[in-house]
């Protein structure tokens, strides 16, 4: 792919549609994990766990927050998120899964769309493959991990070891 501009669908994908899919990506991590983060690090956040300390707080605590990303608003029975700042820092999660993810998909829908279908080349991926939906469902693994794999160091994997103690 040296050389060439990538295309999904016969449209061009260039710098200002990879930027739109990286801030849609950005979006819901960065949301999560500095709520989460801001939670956890002050006393107003702490206050809200009522039976759970340590790293079974800190799952509830993201579950709170991803929950209502994805605009559900569930929460483990251990945290009390009726207080003011876990109704102002949820409902702004809220806001950030609805409008800010809309936003850049919009955005990147108005930029595709006056573009005209290029014709399927020898250098097309064809996008009906095994191969394209491993590649995205790769792709979808790894950013997924990447984002969230040291939060969820930092919870359950150490509350299970934990239990062996």
């Amino acid at each position: 792919m040296v050389g060439r501009t990538p295309e999904y669908l016969g449209k061009q994908v260039g710098p200002t549609a990879m930027k739109l899919i990286s801030l849609y990506a950005l979006i819901g991590p960065a949301t999560i994990l500095l709520l989460t983060a801001l939670a956890v690090t002050t006393d107003w956040g702490t206050a809200g766990l009522t039976t759970n300390g340590g790293p079974h707080g800190l799952s509830e605590i993201v579950f709170a927050y991803t929950s209502s990303m994805a605009n559900n608003r569930q929460h483990f029975a251990g945290l009390n998120a009726n207080s003011p700042f876990y109704n102002i820092t949820t409902a702004l999660a809220m806001m950030a899964g609805r409008f800010g993810l809309a936003i850049p998909a919009l955005a990147l829908a108005g930029h595709l769309a006056p573009q005209t279908r290029r014709p399927a080349s020898r250098g097309t991926m064809p996008t009906d493959t095994p191969l394209f939906a491993l590649l995205m469902i790769g792709t979808i693994v790894i950013v997924g991990g990447l984002s969230y794999f040291p939060v969820l160091a930092l919870g359950p994997l150490i509350e299970h070891l934990l239990l062996g103690t």
